[in-house]
């Protein structure tokens, strides 16, 4: 297969190295990280792995019929005014009329959509949340040449 014809696509690999350091949270691997490349460590050859990962989805309110219908008029507003404005850039009489046709048929096209999608749900749904992809800890590998070099580094890491 030539160069050409390749995938630009690489498949999900597993890492490789040893470890030279393990935190409880991204923020600490990151730091270190960050240490062994202030101390000119070829950190080319580091990955940092998060261990038992755990999909945590946080709930940060109810959702009701009013807030998916205010939602949904203002999103299609800005759709219509966006629409508007252009059917009024290209309009012989221009003018407010597109613009204000725009955002009305914005409105009236999310309000719709919204309690269309909503509806469907049929309660089994009444919350907003966000979904976030966490791990119990992170660990620091370092490639086999430099994986001693890293472990002593690391352990001069200044406490925070």
């Amino acid at each position: 297969m030539t160069a050409a014809f390749a995938p630009t696509t690489s498949l999900p690999t597993m890492p490789e190295g040893w470890p030279i350091g393990s935190y409880e949270t991204y923020k600490e691997a990151q730091r270190a990280v960050d240490y062994l490349a202030d101390n000119e460590f070829p950190v080319q050859d580091v990955t940092i792995v998060g261990v038992e990962p755990m999909l945590v989805e946080r709930v940060s309110g109810r959702l009701t019929w009013g807030r998916v219908l205010s939602a949904g008029a203002a999103s299609g507003a800005w759709l219509g005014l966006f629409v508007g404005l252009l059917l009024s850039l290209f309009s012989t009489t221009g003018g407010l009329a597109p613009i204000l046709i725009g955002m009305v048929s914005g409105v009236v096209f999310g309000l719709a959509s919204a309690a269309v999608r909503y509806g469907a749900t049929r309660g089994q749904r009444d919350f907003v949340s966000q979904s976030q992809l966490v791990a119990r800890r992170y660990d620091v590998l370092a490639k086999p040449r430099n994986a001693e070099l890293g472990r002593t580094l690391l352990l001069s890491i200044p406490q925070s």
